[in-house]
Protein backbone atom coordinates (compact mmCIF):
# COMPACT_ATOMS: atom_id res chain seq x y z
CA UNK A 1 0.00 0.00 0.00
CA UNK A 2 2.81 2.46 0.71
CA UNK A 3 4.27 2.06 -2.68
CA UNK A 4 1.34 2.89 -4.91
CA UNK A 5 2.15 5.63 -7.51
CA UNK A 6 -0.30 8.43 -5.39
CA UNK A 7 2.24 7.96 -2.21
CA UNK A 8 5.20 8.75 -4.00
CA UNK A 9 3.68 11.51 -5.48
CA UNK A 10 3.09 12.87 -2.11
CA UNK A 11 6.25 11.91 -0.68
CA UNK A 12 8.10 13.53 -4.00
CA UNK A 13 6.04 16.56 -3.30
CA UNK A 14 6.66 16.55 0.80
CA UNK A 15 10.62 16.48 0.08
CA UNK A 16 10.35 19.31 -2.62
CA UNK A 17 8.21 21.41 0.04
CA UNK A 18 10.87 20.27 3.14
CA UNK A 19 13.69 21.74 1.38
CA UNK A 20 12.32 24.41 -0.03
CA UNK A 21 11.29 25.26 3.41
CA UNK A 22 14.49 24.43 5.15
CA UNK A 23 16.18 26.83 3.00
CA UNK A 24 13.96 29.59 3.66
CA UNK A 25 14.36 29.42 7.88
CA UNK A 26 16.22 26.05 9.40
CA UNK A 27 15.75 26.92 12.96
CA UNK A 28 11.99 28.22 12.92
CA UNK A 29 9.31 25.66 13.91
CA UNK A 30 6.44 27.98 12.05
CA UNK A 31 5.02 26.05 9.32
CA UNK A 32 4.35 28.41 6.25
CA UNK A 33 1.35 26.08 5.11
CA UNK A 34 -0.43 24.32 7.70
CA UNK A 35 -2.99 22.12 6.57
CA UNK A 36 -2.10 17.98 6.57
CA UNK A 37 -3.96 15.93 3.79
CA UNK A 38 -2.68 12.30 3.19
CA UNK A 39 -4.34 11.55 -0.46
CA UNK A 40 -3.61 8.01 0.97
CA UNK A 41 -6.79 6.15 -0.24
CA UNK A 42 -9.27 4.55 2.46
CA UNK A 43 -9.59 1.28 2.85
CA UNK A 44 -12.92 1.45 4.46
CA UNK A 45 -16.55 0.08 4.32
CA UNK A 46 -18.93 3.55 3.95
CA UNK A 47 -18.75 5.23 7.33
CA UNK A 48 -21.99 4.65 9.30
CA UNK A 49 -23.93 7.95 10.52
CA UNK A 50 -23.26 9.65 13.99
CA UNK A 51 -26.37 9.36 16.48
CA UNK A 52 -26.79 12.77 16.12
CA UNK A 53 -25.46 15.13 13.77
CA UNK A 54 -24.78 18.92 14.57
CA UNK A 55 -23.59 19.85 11.26
CA UNK A 56 -21.64 18.38 8.25
CA UNK A 57 -17.95 19.56 10.43
CA UNK A 58 -19.04 19.30 14.09
CA UNK A 59 -20.66 15.82 14.73
CA UNK A 60 -22.00 14.64 18.47
CA UNK A 61 -21.96 11.09 18.32
CA UNK A 62 -22.45 8.01 21.39
CA UNK A 63 -20.23 5.54 21.15
CA UNK A 64 -21.52 2.28 23.08
CA UNK A 65 -18.60 0.82 25.99
CA UNK A 66 -18.92 -2.99 26.42
CA UNK A 67 -16.72 -2.94 29.22
CA UNK A 68 -18.54 0.18 31.19
CA UNK A 69 -22.19 -1.03 29.36
CA UNK A 70 -23.27 2.20 28.82
CA UNK A 71 -22.84 4.71 26.29
CA UNK A 72 -20.48 7.74 26.39
CA UNK A 73 -20.69 11.13 24.30
CA UNK A 74 -18.14 12.52 22.17
CA UNK A 75 -17.53 15.35 20.09
CA UNK A 76 -15.86 14.92 16.19
CA UNK A 77 -14.61 17.91 14.46
CA UNK A 78 -13.87 17.30 10.78
CA UNK A 79 -11.43 19.54 8.81
CA UNK A 80 -13.71 20.95 5.47
CA UNK A 81 -11.40 19.17 3.25
CA UNK A 82 -12.49 15.72 4.63
CA UNK A 83 -15.48 16.79 2.32
CA UNK A 84 -13.71 18.26 -0.33
CA UNK A 85 -11.57 14.85 -1.26
CA UNK A 86 -13.48 11.53 -0.49
CA UNK A 87 -9.79 9.56 -1.14
CA UNK A 88 -7.87 11.75 1.33
CA UNK A 89 -7.23 10.40 5.17
CA UNK A 90 -6.63 12.48 8.15
CA UNK A 91 -4.54 12.03 11.35
CA UNK A 92 -6.53 12.13 14.40
CA UNK A 93 -5.97 14.23 17.83
CA UNK A 94 -7.70 13.40 21.24
CA UNK A 95 -8.60 16.21 22.99
CA UNK A 96 -9.30 15.76 26.84
CA UNK A 97 -10.99 18.08 29.44
CA UNK A 98 -10.47 19.09 32.65
CA UNK A 99 -12.12 18.40 35.98
CA UNK A 100 -16.03 18.39 36.22
CA UNK A 101 -16.02 19.57 32.62
CA UNK A 102 -17.21 17.29 29.58
CA UNK A 103 -17.00 16.36 26.07
CA UNK A 104 -18.29 19.86 24.89
CA UNK A 105 -15.56 21.90 27.35
CA UNK A 106 -12.91 22.47 24.30
CA UNK A 107 -15.55 23.46 21.83
CA UNK A 108 -17.60 26.04 24.47
CA UNK A 109 -14.52 27.95 24.73
CA UNK A 110 -12.73 27.78 21.08
CA UNK A 111 -13.87 27.22 17.49
CA UNK A 112 -12.79 24.10 17.19
CA UNK A 113 -13.23 23.82 13.44
CA UNK A 114 -11.16 26.48 12.53
CA UNK A 115 -8.39 24.67 14.09
CA UNK A 116 -9.16 21.28 12.31
CA UNK A 117 -9.38 23.71 8.97
CA UNK A 118 -6.34 25.07 9.70
CA UNK A 119 -4.43 22.07 10.54
CA UNK A 120 -6.43 19.42 8.66
CA UNK A 121 -6.72 17.16 11.76
CA UNK A 122 -9.46 15.08 12.71
CA UNK A 123 -10.17 15.97 16.37
CA UNK A 124 -11.99 13.70 18.83
CA UNK A 125 -13.22 15.26 22.46
CA UNK A 126 -14.13 11.99 24.76
CA UNK A 127 -16.45 12.90 27.54
CA UNK A 128 -14.06 11.43 29.89
CA UNK A 129 -16.56 12.68 33.05
CA UNK A 130 -14.24 12.59 36.54
CA UNK A 131 -12.42 9.57 35.61
CA UNK A 132 -9.11 10.99 35.16
CA UNK A 133 -8.74 8.84 32.57
CA UNK A 134 -7.89 5.56 33.67
CA UNK A 135 -9.59 2.08 34.33
CA UNK A 136 -10.68 2.12 38.05
CA UNK A 137 -10.10 -0.80 39.52
CA UNK A 138 -13.09 -0.29 42.19
CA UNK A 139 -15.35 0.81 39.72
CA UNK A 140 -16.46 -0.98 37.07
CA UNK A 141 -18.47 2.01 35.55
CA UNK A 142 -15.43 3.99 35.35
CA UNK A 143 -12.96 2.03 32.62
CA UNK A 144 -12.13 5.06 30.21
CA UNK A 145 -8.48 3.59 29.73
CA UNK A 146 -9.77 0.99 27.75
CA UNK A 147 -12.81 3.23 26.22
CA UNK A 148 -10.46 5.76 24.85
CA UNK A 149 -7.70 3.61 23.65
CA UNK A 150 -9.49 0.85 22.47
CA UNK A 151 -13.80 0.72 21.91
CA UNK A 152 -13.32 4.92 20.80
CA UNK A 153 -11.03 4.67 18.74
CA UNK A 154 -11.50 1.74 16.99
CA UNK A 155 -15.23 3.48 16.30
CA UNK A 156 -13.50 6.36 14.95
CA UNK A 157 -11.12 4.25 12.86
CA UNK A 158 -14.11 2.34 11.36
CA UNK A 159 -16.20 4.96 10.77
CA UNK A 160 -14.42 8.01 9.52
CA UNK A 161 -11.38 8.14 7.04
CA UNK A 162 -8.53 8.47 9.65
CA UNK A 163 -4.79 7.60 8.82
CA UNK A 164 -4.45 4.38 11.58
CA UNK A 165 -0.90 4.55 12.17
CA UNK A 166 1.06 5.92 15.58
CA UNK A 167 2.92 8.74 13.78
CA UNK A 168 -0.31 10.57 12.61
CA UNK A 169 -2.45 10.07 15.87
CA UNK A 170 -2.04 12.46 19.12
CA UNK A 171 -3.47 13.22 22.67
CA UNK A 172 -3.53 16.10 24.91
CA UNK A 173 -5.46 18.01 27.40
CA UNK A 174 -5.53 20.07 29.76
CA UNK A 175 -5.37 19.76 33.98
CA UNK A 176 -7.09 16.33 34.61
CA UNK A 177 -6.93 15.98 30.80
CA UNK A 178 -3.05 16.66 30.70
CA UNK A 179 -2.76 13.43 33.28
CA UNK A 180 -4.90 11.59 31.17
CA UNK A 181 -2.87 11.90 27.95
CA UNK A 182 0.26 11.83 29.50
CA UNK A 183 -1.08 8.71 31.23
CA UNK A 184 -3.06 6.97 28.10
CA UNK A 185 0.28 8.08 25.68
CA UNK A 186 3.06 6.55 28.34
CA UNK A 187 1.28 3.28 28.82
CA UNK A 188 -0.02 2.93 24.91
CA UNK A 189 3.08 4.13 22.81
CA UNK A 190 1.78 1.57 20.16
CA UNK A 191 -1.12 3.59 19.64
CA UNK A 192 0.07 7.25 19.92
CA UNK A 193 3.29 8.79 18.76
CA UNK A 194 2.73 12.51 20.43
CA UNK A 195 1.21 13.73 23.56
CA UNK A 196 0.66 16.59 25.26
CA UNK A 197 -0.45 17.97 29.00
CA UNK A 198 -1.36 21.73 29.58
CA UNK A 199 -0.97 22.84 33.16
CA UNK A 200 -1.98 18.99 33.97
CA UNK A 201 -1.90 17.45 37.18
CA UNK A 202 0.98 14.93 36.80
CA UNK A 203 1.34 13.76 40.52
CA UNK A 204 -2.36 12.78 41.77
CA UNK A 205 -1.00 12.21 45.32
CA UNK A 206 -0.12 15.69 45.85
CA UNK A 207 -4.00 16.42 45.29
CA UNK A 208 -5.54 13.19 47.35
CA UNK A 209 -7.81 15.17 48.96
CA UNK A 210 -10.13 16.40 46.09
CA UNK A 211 -11.41 15.78 42.69
CA UNK A 212 -12.98 12.71 43.24
CA UNK A 213 -9.89 10.55 43.07
CA UNK A 214 -10.73 8.37 45.89
CA UNK A 215 -14.12 7.52 43.87
CA UNK A 216 -11.89 6.24 41.16
CA UNK A 217 -9.04 4.29 43.35
CA UNK A 218 -10.41 4.18 47.16
CA UNK A 219 -9.32 6.29 49.76
CA UNK A 220 -5.37 7.22 49.77
CA UNK A 221 -4.53 6.11 53.10
CA UNK A 222 -5.29 2.43 53.09
CA UNK A 223 -4.40 2.76 48.80
CA UNK A 224 -1.61 4.25 48.54
CA UNK A 225 0.40 1.89 46.57
CA UNK A 226 -2.56 2.32 43.82
CA UNK A 227 -2.54 5.91 43.78
CA UNK A 228 1.41 6.10 43.43
CA UNK A 229 1.13 3.21 40.24
CA UNK A 230 -1.86 5.43 38.43
CA UNK A 231 0.04 8.57 38.78
CA UNK A 232 1.64 9.53 35.76
CA UNK A 233 4.92 10.85 36.82
CA UNK A 234 5.64 7.61 38.26
CA UNK A 235 5.52 5.88 35.03
CA UNK A 236 8.72 7.77 34.02
CA UNK A 237 10.79 5.46 33.86
CA UNK A 238 8.88 3.03 32.30
CA UNK A 239 9.88 5.61 28.78
CA UNK A 240 11.72 5.10 26.10
CA UNK A 241 12.34 7.62 23.70
CA UNK A 242 10.04 6.41 21.07
CA UNK A 243 7.03 9.72 22.15
CA UNK A 244 6.62 13.45 20.92
CA UNK A 245 6.08 15.02 24.20
CA UNK A 246 5.04 18.45 24.81
CA UNK A 247 4.36 19.83 28.33
CA UNK A 248 2.72 23.50 28.89
CA UNK A 249 2.66 25.35 32.85
CA UNK A 250 2.29 28.37 33.41
CA UNK A 251 4.29 29.76 36.25
CA UNK A 252 1.70 30.74 38.50
CA UNK A 253 -0.81 27.53 37.99
CA UNK A 254 -1.67 25.46 40.71
CA UNK A 255 0.06 22.34 39.65
CA UNK A 256 3.39 24.37 39.07
CA UNK A 257 5.76 22.48 41.61
CA UNK A 258 4.47 19.19 40.71
CA UNK A 259 5.11 20.31 36.60
CA UNK A 260 8.48 21.15 37.36
CA UNK A 261 9.03 17.77 39.44
CA UNK A 262 8.13 16.10 36.37
CA UNK A 263 10.67 18.11 34.10
CA UNK A 264 13.46 17.21 35.89
CA UNK A 265 12.40 13.73 36.38
CA UNK A 266 12.25 13.38 32.44
CA UNK A 267 15.51 15.54 32.24
CA UNK A 268 17.31 13.19 34.58
CA UNK A 269 16.08 10.08 32.60
CA UNK A 270 17.06 11.76 29.72
CA UNK A 271 13.90 11.23 27.94
CA UNK A 272 13.40 13.74 25.14
CA UNK A 273 10.36 16.33 25.48
CA UNK A 274 9.86 19.61 24.91
CA UNK A 275 8.54 21.89 28.48
CA UNK A 276 7.34 25.18 27.96
CA UNK A 277 6.47 27.45 31.49
CA UNK A 278 5.49 30.95 30.54
CA UNK A 279 3.91 33.48 32.68
CA UNK A 280 -0.21 31.59 33.31
CA UNK A 281 -3.04 30.82 35.57
CA UNK A 282 -5.08 27.59 35.56
CA UNK A 283 -7.51 29.07 33.37
CA UNK A 284 -8.74 29.11 29.61
CA UNK A 285 -6.87 31.62 28.62
CA UNK A 286 -3.71 29.92 29.34
CA UNK A 287 -4.78 26.04 27.44
CA UNK A 288 -6.08 27.96 24.50
CA UNK A 289 -2.51 29.58 23.63
CA UNK A 290 -1.36 26.34 24.70
CA UNK A 291 -3.60 24.49 21.94
CA UNK A 292 -2.41 26.44 19.36
CA UNK A 293 1.31 25.76 20.58
CA UNK A 294 0.69 21.58 21.29
CA UNK A 295 -1.38 21.42 17.27
CA UNK A 296 1.40 23.17 15.99
CA UNK A 297 3.84 21.25 17.17
CA UNK A 298 2.29 18.17 16.30
CA UNK A 299 1.69 19.16 12.77
CA UNK A 300 5.60 20.07 12.63
CA UNK A 301 6.20 16.55 13.88
CA UNK A 302 4.24 15.01 11.82
CA UNK A 303 5.30 16.48 8.63
CA UNK A 304 8.93 15.71 9.20
CA UNK A 305 8.25 12.05 10.31
CA UNK A 306 6.09 11.90 7.07
CA UNK A 307 8.93 13.48 4.73
CA UNK A 308 11.82 11.12 6.40
CA UNK A 309 9.29 8.24 5.76
CA UNK A 310 9.55 9.04 2.12
CA UNK A 311 12.82 9.69 1.51
CA UNK A 312 13.80 6.53 2.90
CA UNK A 313 11.44 4.65 0.45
Amino acid sequence: MKLSSVKISVCIALFAMCCVSCKANNSSSQVSEPKVKTTKKAQKTAASQPKTLNSQQLQVIEVKSDKMGRNISNLVILPEEYFEDSTSSFPVIYLLHGYSDNYMAWQNHVDLIKHANKFGFIIVCPDGQDSWYFDSPIDPTFQFETYITQELRNYIENNYRTINDREHRAITGLSMGGHGALWLAWRHPDIYAMCGSMSGGVDITTIKDHYKIDKRLGKYATNEAVWKSHSVINLVPTLKNDLFIIIDEGTSDIFIKDNRNLHAALKERKIKHEYNERPGRHSWDFWLKSLQTQLTSFLVHIRNNDITDCKNK
